[in-house]
């Protein structure tokens, strides 16, 4: 079990990985040359480094990010270190329905294969707002965005898997935030309720959905006999610009409590870990910090919530598709 003494010190889990080690270092010797993989918000923080380090590995990598100036900018950073890097950019933005399809149907115009999905991008603590599709900003774009464009992808990861071999691999980018959520764990019935609305348990609310989503995504996999597997993981407390909407407080929090923050090629270990070591090959459906396995909370444990959040999803794209 990964406790904060082993965040504290870096010390090593059960993986032979912790808390300081970095991206590079837990695919150290791994050949990617045969991985194609997409990355949302793969522009800036620990996804351009997600993406650069990946790349490092010969992985051929698509930048999905919903400001194409830096996703521009980020895959000359990745080529100005790497001349040989294979990297790609694509618009997507998560809280809009029609990009998301949009970016699906561009992405599979250009016949590639898909072994790896980072579901990377996020925003956190913004104040209440509703997207341009009418649902509340950090669930629209956290879970539902992903949920959408991970169903939408699956087809053609499954075919990957089947005619390459290649296991594919799901990656949320989940949080720790996932224990400070809403009563109900998520608000299944008042999504978008104003009133009560608090920025700290909404990203909560939307990173517990992420490891749901992760969850119940394994477990139809697996009945389906399907050679991919579909994980969550915290990347750890990285300053980002996903913090933008709090970096008076995050700054003030981290005077006490530097110890237990990571840099950034520390905060993608463990994404990267999850996507390439060959030691995860089957599996599926773990919620991972530090690169080791975590026990998350039972909210995020709950295989009924995690079928209601499916089915609740799966009716709010289609009522928001036919409006």
């Amino acid at each position: 079990m990964v406790g904060i003494f082993s965040l504290v010190t870096g010390m090593s889990g059960p993986s032979g990985f912790g808390s300081s080690t970095t991206a590079e270092q837990v695919t150290e010797g791994i050949d990617a040359r045969n991985i194609t993989a997409i990355i949302t918000g793969g522009a800036s923080g620990i996804g351009l480094e997600t993406a650069r380090v990946l790349s490092l590995r010969k992985a051929h990598i698509i930048i999905a990010a919903r400001n194409m100036e830096s996703a521009k900018e980020a895959k000359q950073i990745i080529l100005q270190d790497n001349k040989s890097a294979r990297v790609d950019v694509m618009k997507l933005d998560l809280c809009s329905v029609k990009s998301v399809r949009l970016f699906v149907e561009n992405f599979l115009a250009l016949d590639l294969p898909l072994n790896i999905l980072i579901n990377n991008a996020g925003v956190m603590f913004c104040p209440f707002q509703l997207t341009q599709d009418g649902i509340e900003m950090q669930f629209a774009t956290n879970h539902l965005g992903h949920f959408l464009l991970t169903n939408l992808l699956l087809d053609k990861m499954k075919q990957t898997a089947k005619t390459t071999g290649i296991e594919g691999r799901i990656i949320n980018l989940s949080s720790i935030a996932h224990t400070y959520t809403y009563e109900e764990g998520i608000r299944l019935d008042d999504i978008n309720d104003q009133i009560c609305y608090s920025d700290k348990k909404a990203y909560g609310q939307s990173k517990l959905a992420n490891i749901l989503h992760a969850n119940e995504l394994s477990r139809l996999l697996k009945e389906e006999g399907v050679n991919i597997t579909a994980n969550s993981v915290h990347p750890g407390l990285i300053m980002t610009p996903l913090m933008r909407h709090s970096s008076l407080l995050m700054n003030f929090l981290k005077m006490f409590t530097f110890y237990i923050w990571k840099n950034v090629p520390q905060g993608a270990a463990t994404t990267c870990y999850v996507a390439l070591h060959p030691s995860l090959k089957g599996v599926t459906g773990k919620y991972f910090l530090d690169c080791n396995e975590f026990q998350p909370s039972a909210f995020a444990s709950n295989g009924i919530l995690g079928r209601k959040l499916w089915d609740f999803s799966n009716k709010l794209i289609s009522s928001i598709s036919k409006a």
